[in-house]
């Protein structure tokens, strides 16, 4: 046997919520079961320093914290965890899918589970990892609590950025969007919310150049005007990035249908392939919660293994 071949029923891609929650219910369903952690382990939670709204913990908990005891509770259910990334994947047999990961191991599966996530699109500017979880987020709805009668930006001008925006208000201050256009995409409707909104103003043509701080949270943006290049210093408690995510499908591409967004295409859990599912911000592009992302993973997890019994395996 090729000791360079992991064979298992169903094969988990992703160690975030969605991928942790599935290997769960896939080992305790009796599958062998393998879990290939992708780059990240532990997803984009590992970058979330507190987290106050996931079932079951009466206490704010870090989100390595919730990660290390979604995968060690995988383990004691006999998951096998692999350090790896797949990067290539080959869907034709129904009944045995073919991965190989960047280790230069082959994965062979009956079933297949995608929870690979979606990653925030950053700026990349000064400050922005220094201050990430300090007063930098990508999520709104997860970290707009901490920012209680505080001064905020929003950075962009999309749906995103409009519904992060008005969400906030039920905490901040004050809230500043800011957009390097003198126009909105965003949908009318939401337009028109942004611009009803008291608390709510807008900078247009204007860009973040670096994110200030003093040594342990945020305390200003650096702007630059798109029209006339000036710099301007704009004091703020936080700034919530809105530009967009990326789902991590790039590897599916010919193999599962996707959206123009690049997102899988689910009906339920199911792909466009038979025996292989998503789970999770790879395919979720509205809610994108830990919540979310783990009850994806529990009912691709009874997919997978009610079709394992239909090929008779």
């Amino acid at each position: 046997m090729d000791s360079n071949l992991n064979t298992s029923e169903i094969l988990v891609m992703g160690s975030g919520p969605a991928g942790c929650t599935a290997a769960i219910y896939a080992a305790r369903a009796g599958r062998k079961t393998s879990l290939i952690t992708g780059p990240h382990q532990g997803g984009q939670l590992m970058i979330t320093s507190i987290i106050e709204n996931f079932p079951g913990f009466p206490e704010p908990v870090s989100g390595p914290v919730l990660m290390d005891c979604m995968r060690r509770q995988a383990e004691n259910f006999g998951v096998q965890v692999l350090s790896d990334t797949i990067e290539s994947v080959d869907f034709s047999n129904k009944k045995i899918k073919k991965c190989r990961g960047e280790s230069g191991t082959s994965y062979e599966a009956a079933a297949i589970i995608v929870a690979t996530g979606a990653n925030a699109r950053w700026l990349g500017v000064s400050g922005e990892i220094t201050y990430r979880g300090a007063g930098v987020s990508a999520c709104a709805t997860c970290d707009g609590f901490f920012f209680k009668n505080k001064n905020v930006a929003v950075v962009g001008g999309g749906n995103t950025a409009a519904e992060e925006a008005i969400f906030l208000t039920n905490f901040a201050k004050s809230v500043t969007l800011i957009h390097r256009k003198d126009s909105l995409r965003a949908e009318k409707i939401l337009q028109r919310r942004i611009f009803d909104n008291p608390k709510i103003n807008i900078l247009w043509n204007s860009v973040v150049v670096a994110i200030d701080g003093d040594g342990k949270k945020v305390t200003g943006l650096l702007l630059k005007n798109v029209q006339d290049n000036s710099k301007s210093s704009l004091p703020m408690d936080g700034v919530f990035i809105a530009i967009g995510h990326q789902p991590a499908t790039d590897i599916f591409v010919g193999q599962l249908a996707l959206d123009d967004d690049g997102y899988i295409i689910t009906d339920g859990r199911k792909t466009s392939v038979d025996g292989v599912f998503g789970a999770g911000d790879v395919c979720d592009k509205i809610y994108r919660q830990a919540i979310t992302s783990a009850g994806h993973g529990c009912s691709a997890a009874l997919e997978a293994d009610a079709f394992c019994i239909d090929i008779n395996l």
